[in-house]
């Protein structure tokens, strides 16, 4: 087994000014308290290829529900390496809860980009059955799976990011 990745946290500012892009209303203390709280991503068993992301607070998702997750995650990883990511599949599976990107792509360069590389999770609760989802603090929501990719032998291309969503097609 090659191991190729760790897992940080981003730092604390970078942390508190993308909560509060995405949740407004939030105080500095409960911010902190969110900070302090988070996990960094782990396997559950020796056998599993998922890393489990721990939600950083307690969320609510009835039928139709979006939010954006800003995790305070961060990978770094060795090139020609990604991470891919996916809903936990009992949430998938239970509820149709998914990513509203399908697979979030993570890879090896964002960790250097200018917000750290912080992870985000956009998930939608796309139920068809009236079921509210609930994802309390601290319980896996979302799997990372690390897998080595290849380019094609004529591939010449030497720009950097800088930046997340599309970045690399600006």
């Amino acid at each position: 087994m090659q191991r190729i990745a760790r897992f940080h946290k981003v730092s604390e500012e970078r942390f508190a000014a993308d909560w509060k892009d995405t949740f407004p209303d939030a105080s500095e203390e409960e911010i902190a308290s969110v900070y302090e709280r988070i996990r960094l991503p782990r396997r559950a068993t020796a056998g599993s290829a998922g890393y489990d992301f721990f939600s950083p607070a307690d969320f609510i998702l009835k039928p139709g529900d979006t939010v954006k997750i800003p995790t305070g995650i961060r990978v770094e990883m060795n090139p020609e390496w990604v991470l891919k990511c996916y809903p936990r599949s009992g949430l998938g599976f239970k509820y149709r809860l998914q990513l509203n990107n399908t697979v979030g792509i993570i890879d090896s360069d964002y960790f250097y980009s200018d917000n750290e590389g912080h992870i985000f999770a956009k998930m939608t609760n796309d139920s068809k059955e009236e079921k509210i989802v609930t994802i309390p603090a601290d319980t896996g929501f979302m799997q990372g799976i690390f897998v080595e990719y290849g380019i094609t032998v004529d591939d010449d291309v030497t720009d950097t990011r800088n930046g997340g969503f599309g970045s690399t097609t600006k």
